[in-house]
């Protein structure tokens, strides 16, 4: 834990100058009382709390939060010491407000107010999802150089195996034919492996325009109807106000194949099987560029929906990374592949699973047209 002077000013102004300023915070921010009953609190503290302020005022704190929670320890420890203290990766999920909540917390004291602490939270999700597809990345360029490799090292020697076998079907009994077939057979399969890997090493720059994400999702859909989803249900909740994003088209159309082919596996048979599209506006998620002070905003949010039985938790951290599946005869390169075209395109894709609703979640930046005419994305 962290003491922090500079915060209590703050506090104190925050607490002062009420819900409206407090509102304008994108972080859920509470004033606790010195009886520990919630005082007041901004609009993404009832968001994430799952209560309206009224509410929140008929009760302590702890009656939101679990037994011996290291919350209240915090709380007591800004009373004692009369500092600001910051304190990491707290889960204070409950069935009041749900669970995992995994927050970063900064509980500051008000002054002038014995015992009445002003509590900031800052999920961890986002921050942690990105910091997971960061890692993706790495993963994707190291396949990058091995796909490179592969191309050269494997694929002429394959292609003398296989005219190898094809010179020893003609020569063999008939017996032994079904063997030089499965060589060739099992030659051609490794060279497919080899092709899907190469796409990793192209380093070309992508060809981009402004992109209407719902031409793209509707010819998917249509690919999707008459395919590999006949018969399975696919619901639709566009926001058809969305600005253009900055993207190639056939590779987002690769991505949401992908996407939708994956959902429809993932439901089987099931009657009651369903996979959602969804599309939407959200303002707030800014990401940094790795070696640079730019920050980009990536506003567009695009979401594709499964009712499956969900992903395996200890495959869930791993998922866009190249090699993992949780299909019996998977390669493991299809969401490696989706990650690296997003992550080309200056966006991001997450995936929250558990069963019986498992969502991939793409945020993207959208397409402004500039005073010049230029594009640009932000």
């Amino acid at each position: 834990m962290t003491p922090s002077h500079t915060s209590s000013g703050r506090a104190e102004a925050l607490a002062s100058d009420g819900p409206t300023i407090l509102d304008t915070l994108p972080h859920p921010v509470l004033l606790v009382a010195p009886d520990g009953v919630v005082e007041t609190a901004n609009m993404a503290a009832e968001i994430f709390m799952r209560c309206s302020v009224s509410m929140m005022q008929r009760h302590p704190i702890d009656y939101f939060i679990p037994f011996g929670s290291p919350l209240l320890t915090l709380i007591e420890q800004v009373r004692e010491t009369g500092a600001a203290i910051n304190e990491y990766k707290v889960d204070i999920g409950s069935p009041r407000i749900g669970a995992p909540k995994i927050v970063d917390i900064n509980a500051a004291p008000v002054v002038g107010r014995p015992g009445a602490v002003v509590l900031m939270f800052q999920e961890r999700t986002m921050a942690e999802k990105i910091d997971r597809q960061l890692t993706s990345r790495g993963a994707a360029r190291t396949v990058t150089g091995l796909a490179a490799m592969l191309a050269h090292e494997i694929k002429n020697p394959l292609s003398g195996i296989r005219g190898a076998a094809q010179l020893l079907e003609q020569s063999v009994p008939d017996s032994d034919r079904p063997l030089t077939r499965l060589i060739t057979d099992e030659t051609d399969r490794i060279v497919k492996l080899v092709d899907r890997m190469e796409v990793f090493s192209d380093e070309r720059p992508i060809e981009r325009d402004p992109v209407n994400i719902h031409v793209v999702l509707d010819h998917v859909k249509r690919l999707a109807d008459s395919g590999f989803a006949r018969n399975k249900r696919i619901q639709e909740a566009y926001d058809p106000s969305l600005p253009p994003v900055f993207a190639n088209k056939d590779q987002l159309i690769q991505v949401f194949l992908n996407l939708i082919k994956n959902a429809s596996e993932a439901i089987g048979e099931d009657p009651d099987g369903e996979i959602r599209i969804t599309t939407a506006f959200r303002p707030g998620i800014r990401l940094s560029v790795p070696g640079t002070g730019e920050r980009v905003s990536l506003p567009l949010e695009f979401c594709v929906y499964d009712n499956g039985p969900g992903v395996p938790e200890d495959l869930l951290p791993h998922l866009f990374e190249p090699f993992i599946t949780t299909k019996t005869n998977g390669t493991g390169l299809g969401l490696a592949l989706v990650a690296k075209i997003i992550g080309d395109h200056g966006g991001v894709i997450e995936c929250d699973s558990r069963p019986r609703r498992t969502v991939f979640r793409i945020l993207m930046p959208a397409f402004v047209e500039t005073d010049a005419g230029s594009s640009d994305r932000t």
